[in-house]
């Protein structure tokens, strides 16, 4: 027998957001705006690219202007924006309010993203809100998003488990896809930013996704490597009939840092694992090569994001988490070596 998954694939590449929020030492605009530019010149369709959000809670973006007007005048890609969504992250208000001020400037996001967690501690961690205040904010928010002529992703997180309160209801997480898609999201991130989601449960809960709400075009599965299950979470999902993943360069990424530069910053307060290197998301190297040997159609260019990966280990200056930036593809012919 042999198994089943999608041929198809859409892949949307989140180092420049989440794979450097992580970072303790801030990522110049010039490097953030390059690796945006050889992304989209790999076929990347899909990318996010900053935080909107409080630069003195998150430092790391305190170019998010910058970055933005850059990339949207950037000779190198400026003619392949026009196929290319791109996302910011718009936590609270005055995240959004910029990202329509620079909409109606010429700059602006096409996409914005807001978050929920079916865990009420981790998500008031995050927003600083209660649940059903954020509930109520994104009520307001996303029509003036649309109006601006953004889409709007709502993100749905600790479905598998919260790395403050433990175990979760993953039927939770189904009754916040669908509330979100009724106030008006245009697709929805189904996030294990903990790391906790074994493949079995992973599968489990993508059926249950796609039983309720069947337009795969309106799931993205993301995926932390916590516990080191990344890549066995995306087949699993393949398997169930998703065909939108995100993953950062590296495996780099995770939750916000409180230390930047050598000073202390709020972030999203303590961290909840203390080895920085164990927190980033699946490597988009090493998945880009695996669906590929599976023979599933991603529209990427594997040889130049390889590139990209092991360029990003000099700008970061250590060693990452690919695989496959380092040991390549896998062989198609006679190399000539025993």
């Amino acid at each position: 027998m042999e198994l089943t998954y999608p041929k198809k694939v859409v892949l949307g590449d989140i180092t420049v957001r989440d794979g450097f929020q992580h970072e303790e030492k801030f990522i110049p605009t010039d490097a953030k705006l390059w690796v945006a530019e050889e992304l989209i010149l790999a076929g990347f369709k899909r990318l996010e690219v900053t935080n909107f959000g409080n630069p003195k809670v998150m430092p790391q973006f305190k170019d998010a202007d910058d970055v933005s007007k850059r990339l949207h005048a950037s000779k190198k890609v400026g003619h392949l924006l026009k196929d290319v969504e791109i996302t910011a992250i718009t936590i609270r208000e005055k995240a959004v309010e910029r990202a329509i001020q620079a909409c109606k400037e010429g700059y602006g996001p096409d996409r914005i993203l807001f978050m929920v967690s079916t865990s009420e501690s981790h998500h008031r961690t995050n927003s600083g809100l209660s649940l059903e205040e954020y509930w109520k904010m994104c009520e307001t928010y996303i029509p003036k998003a649309h109006d601006a002529g953004m889409k709007v992703c709502g993100t749905v997180s600790t479905i598998w488990g919260c790395p403050i309160e433990g175990p979760t209801e993953m039927k939770k997480a189904i009754e916040f896809t669908q509330r979100w898609l009724d106030i008006g999201a245009d697709d929805i991130e189904h996030a294990d930013h903990d790391g906790s989601a074994p493949p079995n449960k992973v599968y489990e809960y993508y059926s249950m996704v796609l039983d309720a709400i069947p337009d795969p075009s309106k799931h993205v599965a993301h995926f932390h490597v916590t516990r080191g299950w990344g890549l066995a979470n995306v087949l699993a999902a393949l398997q169930a009939g998703i065909t939108h993943f995100e993953s950062t360069l590296g495996g780099t990424g995770g939750q916000p840092a409180n230390f930047l530069d050598g000073v202390p910053v709020p972030g999203t307060g303590e961290y909840y694992y203390q080895d920085p290197g164990i927190v980033g998301l699946v490597s988009t190297e090493d998945m880009v090569v695996m669906m590929d040997e599976m023979g599933i159609d991603t529209g990427i260019d594997v040889d130049r994001v390889l590139r990209i990966g092991r360029m990003l280990e000099k700008i970061l200056g250590r060693r990452l988490r690919s695989e496959c930036a380092h040991t390549g593809r896998i062989p198609k012919g006679l190399t000539g070596r025993l």
